[in-house]
């Protein structure tokens, strides 16, 4: 099964999703915007490729918007549906994980912050952090403000970068510029998980939020 599940993230590079977005490019907006959607559901799929290469096919407002519609409306749909099912069993076992009560922690005590500079970057634990929401109760309009706001920011950055990528191997400084937006999202990422998890840790553990 995991081999499975290998072989179908490799399908998902950017000359595929490429491909595959000229072959239903008649359908308009839908292909693009199901891409992006989808990854609030299937964590692997790469946003960056993805991102890039709705901006790519379909220039860079319209697939930064695409884009952005697709990720908003994924994470807003995860976001409702974990608050709708929190009293179930399977997602009380599921939020008694120790990373996921780190994130609820997170969530309650930092709210807009946390959700917001979370989603500032292209790469991160994004399924956690809009389930983490949903499980602690925290204002919808709160949630929707920060996830549009921070997966704004992110998606033109990423879109502006997939629309010159030809520029960017043309002039490899610039490339460099690409190369080290992704590290420096990476660490970021990394600093502001250890920042949350040691709020966390100084914290007492939540009372059940899902009761």
């Amino acid at each position: 099964m995991f081999g499975a599940e290998i072989s179908i993230m490799d399908y998902f590079t950017e000359q595929n999703i490429e491909l595959f977005l000229e072959r239903f490019r008649s359908l308009g907006p839908l292909p693009g915007m199901l891409l992006t959607f989808l990854k609030s559901f299937v964590p692997p799929l790469p946003t960056i490729v993805i991102v890039g290469a709705n901006a790519a096919i379909y220039g860079l407002w319209l697939g930064f918007l695409y884009s952005w519609i697709g990720l908003v409306t994924g994470s807003l749909l995860t976001f409702w549906l974990i608050r709708k099912a929190s009293d179930t069993p399977f997602i009380r076992r599921w939020a008694a994980k120790p990373k996921v009560q780190k994130a609820m922690v997170w969530a309650q005590r930092n709210g807009f912050s946390f959700v917001f500079l979370l989603s500032l970057l292209p790469l991160g634990p994004f399924v956690v952090i809009n389930m983490a929401a949903g499980l602690t109760r925290m204002p919808t309009v709160s949630f929707a403000a920060a996830v549009a706001l921070g997966k704004g920011v992110m998606v033109f950055c990423v879109s502006y970068i997939g629309t010159h990528l030809s520029d960017f191997i043309d002039q490899p400084v610039e490339l460099l510029g690409v190369a080290l937006f992704i590290a420096a999202s990476l660490w970021l990422n990394r600093r502001l998980q250890a920042y949350f998890t040691a709020s966390a840790a100084v914290t007492p553990e939540p009372a059940d939020t899902m009761k």
